[in-house]
């Protein structure tokens, strides 16, 4: 696992190591020097400052360029400056480097590389003024473009920005932040380093899941072993109204692939002649149905929940009254692990949140903004920028694993918190949250450990969807792609494949 801290930890972090008498300015060369690392350097070089201490990093590593013989002029937004910052803007001037003050001539063409030292992790709110223009100027130079600790324009906690800097590389200083990872970042950055400039964290990280901690989530298979060993699972979901047979298909198709010991597709019976075409190694199990939604007969519900060590619920279900009785039942006697999705989402924004926190078994929630929005009663703008705070919050209220879906992915079950970065743009289609859901009920079906079964399904759903983009596009992926590519992506994350990530 890789730490990433929020802003405000960094910011408690950075202050600490400075009390504990590792001066501001030895951080600053500190990062400086990380920047310097992590590039293979083309020059001229155009540094572009603001008035900060992300400004104050640009100057040190001006000296550093300069130190190495590589040619490089400073572009200052304004003329105000840290005080860190002006130390090592005052060096630069003594050692002949040159400065300009930014203006609407500004031009940066012949330049082959530009490094963004504008706003630091700090920076909220929208970019205006000079500093829009120059971003934009940025943006559209041919050049080669490194971003000092996080794009300036982007906000470091969530990722949110509407005018910021595209790079090709960014150096984060000290440690990763979650607006490298969260909504827009991945549009504007192509790769991400981190520069460990020696800061220990003074409050609890978050925590980036890598390929090895995924692979916990799969213990070796023995040969004294049987179905039973991995898990019978089912798969609640249908009605009339969502044609999608093959999409329950495809959900089971994609727990079975995940390990899932037996999956049991329980559907109103008025679907199953269109299920059987589609579904060889799964079970079926027909449901009561009134108008082709699902009736509650709590006969039925009882047998279902019987054998099963997960049920995930809600996809294409619809809103009807025996959809909605039959979750109040699972919430109230399912002793496994319940995932609720989709359409089940919807079901329980209309419940109190007691029923969550009262339910016998473990509960996991897979919403995506709107759904969120729906459950915790925030506006998508207010979750869109505070995404990992107000997730964690609903988390601990509830006592659910809540699996934020997006970009990257949030995991937290109030306490501990996970960001998923795997997926690609081609996910965004119809099912691919079907997918997961099965991902994620075959996990469960075979680890008792909730948050790992939830953030190694969404590494497996999202390294699954990239392996299909690189076979299929990102226009012309669908959903069962990803689930095609499912085994390749298990066997990467045990090590059974020799193909590296």
């Amino acid at each position: 696992m890789i730490q990433v801290l929020s802003v405000e930890n960094m910011r408690k972090s950075d202050l600490s190591a400075i009390s504990g008498g590792t001066a501001g300015k030895e951080l600053m060369l500190r990062a400086a020097r990380g920047i310097f690392e992590s590039v293979s350097w083309k020059g001229p070089v155009a540094i572009v400052c603001g008035s900060g201490n992300n400004a104050g990093d640009g100057y040190a590593l001006a000296l550093l360029l300069k130190e190495h013989s590589i040619s490089c002029s400073l572009f200052l937004i304004s003329e105000k400056f840290s005080e860190d910052g002006k130390y090592y803007f005052d060096k630069c001037i003594a050692e002949g480097v040159a400065h300009f003050l930014c203006g609407e001539d500004t031009s940066f063409c012949g330049y082959n590389t530009i490094v963004d030292c504008i706003f630091g992790t700090g920076f909220s709110g929208d970019v205006s003024g000079k500093a829009k223009e120059i971003i934009e100027k940025i943006n559209l130079s041919n050049a080669f473009i490194v971003s000092a600790d996080i794009n300036s324009g982007l906000n470091g906690n969530s990722g949110m920005g509407k005018t910021s800097v595209i790079s090709d590389i960014t150096v984060s200083i000290g440690s990763f932040k979650p607006g490298h990872f969260l909504n827009a970042a991945k549009d504007c950055i192509k790769k991400t380093v981190n520069a460990d400039i020696g800061i220990p964290p003074i409050e609890k990280p978050f925590y980036l899941i890598e390929k090895e901690d995924a692979k916990k989530a799969f213990p070796e298979r023995k040969n004294f072993s049987n179905k039973s060993t991995y898990g019978y699972i089912a798969l609640i979901g249908g009605s009339a109204k969502y044609a999608g047979a093959i999409f329950l298909a495809s959900l089971s198709d994609a727990a079975m692939r995940s390990g899932a010991g037996v999956s049991k597709i329980a559907a109103p019976k008025s679907l199953l002649a269109a299920l059987m075409p589609h579904i060889l190694e799964s079970t079926l199990f027909p449901l009561s149905e009134s108008g082709g939604d699902i009736a509650f007969n709590e006969t039925e519900a009882r047998l279902l929940i019987s054998s099963v060590k997960a049920i995930a619920f809600g996809m294409g279900i619809g809103l009807g009254d025996g959809a909605q009785r039959l979750l109040a039942f699972l919430l109230k006697n399912f002793t496994g692990t319940l995932i609720i999705d989709a359409d089940g989402l919807t079901l329980l924004s209309k419940m109190p949140s007691e029923a969550i926190k009262s339910a016998p078994g473990k509960i996991i929630l897979t919403p995506h903004n709107m759904e969120f929005s729906r459950l915790s009663g925030h506006t998508v703008d207010e979750i869109l920028n505070s995404p990992i705070a107000l997730a964690k919050t609903y988390a601990e209220k509830t006592g659910a694993v809540l699996l934020l879906k997006g970009p990257t992915t949030v995991i937290t079950d109030g306490q501990e918190v996970y960001l998923c970065s795997k997926g690609c743009p081609g996910m965004a289609t119809a099912g691919s949250g079907d997918v997961l859901s099965g991902i994620l009920a075959a996990l469960c079906g075979y680890n008792s450990n909730t948050l790992l079964a939830a953030y190694s399904a969404a590494f497996v759903n999202g390294l699954a969807g990239e392996l299909a983009q690189k076979e299929n596009g990102a226009v012309s992926m669908t959903a069962g792609d990803t689930v095609r590519h499912i085994p390749e992506a298990v066997k990467i994350i045990t090590g059974e494949s020799e193909e590296k990530l």
